[in-house]
């Protein structure tokens, strides 16, 4: 990161008194943004201006070991150093400190394998070593604990939000889904899972820092239990009672997506039946209480984050999309839905901006060019 962005987030704290990271008070939910293509790559004075305007307290993004945008390049020498060389954190070094001189909280979800830890493999495919991961996280919390000097000599913000992974119940982010074992379909997504919740969370939690939490799960809010599919996925309480089953052992918080599945499904409305009458597997927002009732079953009353919702809108979407009056409803009913229990501690929406390409989403609380929505009014002025 170069030196005239720290000059100013330093500067810009200072003038606003504020600390960094900052000591906000900590509201029953916390409201936020997850939009990574603004968070990342958009202009980062205007982005985060706008995430105060809109009274943000919470900004996610995923934070990747591997990949693209992968903080590890080539196998460290020691993956628990922060400093090690194979390591590059300018992209996450710059947004904890425009974060930290807005006062938002940031949320870094640990996901993506770097093809030195997987045998060469693409980034959804899960480390051969778990306690690679288990270094990582370790060196990722260690970096922004609000203590470590950066390279320039100045303080690092403190991050305390994490989250293992993103919607490992999907094949886009971890595969495989299912394998055959002993003549019969394994969860092997959720086997997985269990060892990367299990790393993430040690890892995190053996820096010792005060009030780290991590959460675990993330989960989508659908899938078809069908290993035999094109493209099989998990639903999400089967997913989690598999990965308890496999060994997932704690957590500070279960994260989970409820997205809706139709356009014209409202935030009160559950998911249909099978076409066979079935009960159906979706967890959207309408029937979390499924989700939750699990949870409590198998780890006893943990609270969750709802680390992903949003309506996408008509237009762009003439598919999926609900007119622009109906998205800025639904987001102010999901809120305030949320708000009611006092499970949920965290509730983001999925985007600030409309994705440029069509194929991608359209839930924004502004149009591609920068037209605001109704719904960037209602965002901001929910209840905080």
């Amino acid at each position: 990161m170069c030196n005239r962005v720290w000059v100013w987030a330093a500067s810009l704290a200072a003038a606003a008194g504020l600390a960094v990271p900052a000591a906000t008070a900590s509201p029953r939910m916390y409201t936020g943004i997850y939009d990574e293509g603004a968070t990342f790559f958009d202009d980062a004075t205007q982005t985060f201006a706008r995430y105060k305007a809109l009274h943000t307290q919470v900004v996610r993004v995923n934070l990747y070991w591997g990949g693209k945008l992968g903080v590890s390049k080539y196998r460290p020498f020691d993956g628990a150093d922060p400093r090690d060389a194979s390591y590059n954190w300018s992209l996450y070094d710059r947004v904890a400190t425009y974060a930290g001189a807005y006062g938002i909280k940031m949320l870094f979800s640990i996901t993506g394998t770097p093809r030195w830890a997987n045998g060469g493999q693409s980034s959804n495919r899960p480390p051969k070593n778990f306690n690679d991961l288990y270094r990582f996280a370790y060196a990722a919390a260690a970096r922004y604990s609000g203590t470590y000097v950066g390279e320039d000599g100045r303080t690092l913000p403190s991050v305390r939000l994490w989250a293992a992974w993103n919607e490992p119940n999907n094949p886009v982010f971890l595969r495989p889904q299912f394998v055959k074992r002993g003549g019969k379909w394994v969860i092997q997504s959720a086997v997985d899972y269990a060892h990367i919740c299990n790393a993430v969370y040690n890892g995190i939690h053996a820096t010792m820092f005060s009030g780290e939490k991590v959460a675990c799960g993330v989960t989508a809010p659908r899938g078809n239990n069908n290993p035999r599919s094109a493209r099989p996925s998990v639903s999400p309480v089967a997913f989690l009672v598999a990965a308890k089953k496999a060994g997932m052992r704690t957590f500070d918080a279960y994260a989970h997506n409820p997205y809706y599945g139709t356009p014209t499904e409202t935030p009160t409305t559950k998911p249909p039946r099978t076409g066979s009458g079935a009960t159906p597997t979706a967890v959207t927002l309408a029937n979390l209480d499924v989700l939750l009732e699990e949870l409590g079953r198998l780890y006893g009353p943990r609270h969750l984050w709802i680390t992903e919702y949003g309506y996408q809108t008509k237009p762009p979407d003439s598919v999926f999309g609900v007119s622009w009056a109906l998205q800025a409803r639904y987001l102010t009913q999901a809120f305030a839905i949320a708000r009611k229990n006092p499970r949920i501690d965290m509730m983001l929406w999925f985007l600030v901006k409309d994705q440029p390409d069509l194929s991608g989403w359209q839930s924004g609380l502004m149009t591609v060019d920068g037209r605001r929505k109704p719904a960037f009014a209602a965002f901001e002025h929910l209840p905080r």
